[in-house]
């Protein structure tokens, strides 16, 4: 059995199924209905064909029946005429009158049992239908026969009977097709809320939690189902900002302890585990500022109003990394276009995601290697390094939270790379790792130009 995933497909395979039968059983029922019309009328011009023979029976003096036709009847009733004929038997059922050339009965086979009957019957290569009906005259019962030849019949409504279905039935389907349009347009017209429900559900996401689906016009029966989404929406919203504010919190109140720390270890005799201690808390700093770089992320949107000048965003990172650079023993440039280019974004957010991208690269470039920090006029920024490159099989992989290839590295939680997509994904940008012609990574960020 065929399962439609939508609403409307089901309803209208439905209606479709429903007009088809309607389309077939519709004509049969109005010709069933007109053939019956047809045979009631045909039945009482018969029963009136016998009530005129009647009216023109005597009985003589000496007790014999005469028939006396007017001149116009007995010519509609001659057997050249060959549209009518009639009979009239006794009760013990011998002809007394007959039209037909031989004066026999119409219908020998008259079982003279009922008072009125309708029986068919061919002769000549004819079909004969007519009635044989009971009359009583003068106190002597007597049956009259009258029978038309079908293929004469002048029945007006035998005519439309005749032709109804292949003309009056393909009108029908026609019209049903209409309609099936129609109740389409009606379909989709009172849909139409629960499509724009449906469209305002695919925006919600982690970064739009805010939005409820539209309660207005919609259908009764739908109605509960909204509500209750949209309850469950507010729940997890709700569950959202706890988690967010609980990762601020958190970080906040870590960065405390850490001065603490860092200013104790100032204090430190020796030098060298001094120092050792110092590279580890500035490893717990900078996964500190990432958690909350994290936790103010999850709700940031994007004006659609603002705009960034990439070159001197990627211009202010690389003056920003350069001495971190020059103190691994090696350097950073700024490549590509010199003048500005103008980006629908936000220069702060834009400034992380390119720094944490550039100081990605220098942690794995190789001493005496140069990071490059390329501008292209289309909107994008690269970042290109000489390092180990990265596989393909672990592209997807590098921009999820906490995942990191070397888990022996400190400092390091994996978190910088998903921060990096977290911002280009509220940009509506893009990014791309590639491998570097001659060894090393590119990655690069994408985004749409301000008018």
């Amino acid at each position: 059995m065929i399962r439609f995933k939508s609403i409307i497909s089901r309803i209208i395979s439905l209606h479709v199924i429903a007009v088809g039968i309607t389309s077939i059983c519709m004509p049969l029922a109005l010709y069933w209905l007109l053939s019956s019309t047809a045979n009631d009328l045909h039945h009482r011009a018969l029963r009136e064909f016998a009530g005129t023979i009647a009216r023109y029976l005597t009985r003589g003096a000496d007790g014999g029946w005469r028939i006396e036709l007017p001149a116009g009847l007995r010519e509609l009733y001659s057997e050249s005429y060959g549209r009518y004929a009639y009979a009239v038997l006794d009760g013990e059922g011998r002809v007394l009158f007959s039209s037909l050339d031989d004066r026999s009965a119409i219908f020998p086979g008259d079982r003279r049992a009922a008072p009125e009957e309708f029986l068919q019957t061919s002769r000549g290569g004819a079909v004969i239908y007519g009635a044989s009906i009971v009359k009583t005259i003068g106190g002597q019962t007597l049956r009259i026969q009258v029978a038309q030849d079908l293929a004469h019949r002048d029945v007006l409504i035998d005519d439309i009977v005749a032709d109804f279905f292949p003309r009056v039935g393909w009108i029908t389907i026609p019209i049903l097709l209409a309609l099936l349009m129609i109740d389409i347009v009606i379909f989709r017209r009172a849909l139409r809320p629960v499509l724009q429900a449906s469209e305002t559900a695919r925006t919600i996401g982690p970064a739009r939690t805010e939005v409820r689906l539209p309660t207005r016009d919609l259908p009764r029966e739908i109605l509960p189902l909204v509500n209750a989404v949209n309850q469950a929406l507010d729940r997890l919203e709700r569950g959202f900002r706890i988690q967010r504010e609980f990762t601020a919190d958190a970080a906040h109140e870590l960065r405390t302890p850490l001065a603490i720390l860092r200013a104790r270890i100032d204090t430190l005799e020796n030098r060298a585990m001094g120092e050792a201690l110092r590279r580890d808390i500035d490893g717990m700093s900078r996964i500190v500022s990432q958690l909350l770089d994290i936790a103010e992320l999850e709700s940031f949107v994007v004006d659609p109003a603002e705009r960034a000048d990439l070159h001197a965003v990627a211009a202010e990172v690389a003056a920003f990394i350069a001495p971190l650079a020059v103190a691994e023993g090696k350097s950073i440039a700024l490549i590509g276009v010199k003048d500005p280019v103008w980006i629908r974004g936000n220069p702060e957010t834009l400034f992380h995601a390119i720094r944490n991208l550039a100081e990605n690269a220098i942690s794995h470039t190789p001493a005496g290697t140069t990071v490059e920090i390329e501008v292209t006029e289309g909107g994008a920024v690269r970042v290109l390094d000489v390092g180990p490159g990265v596989p393909e099989s672990e592209r997807e992989l590098i921009f999820r939270r906490f995942w990191r290839r070397d888990r022996g590295r400190h400092g390091h939680a994996g978190l910088g790379l998903s921060i990096v997509s977290r911002i280009v994904e509220a940009h509506a940008g893009s990014i791309a790792v590639e491998d570097r012609a001659g060894g090393g990574a590119v990655f690069a960020l994408r985004f749409a130009r301000a008018a």
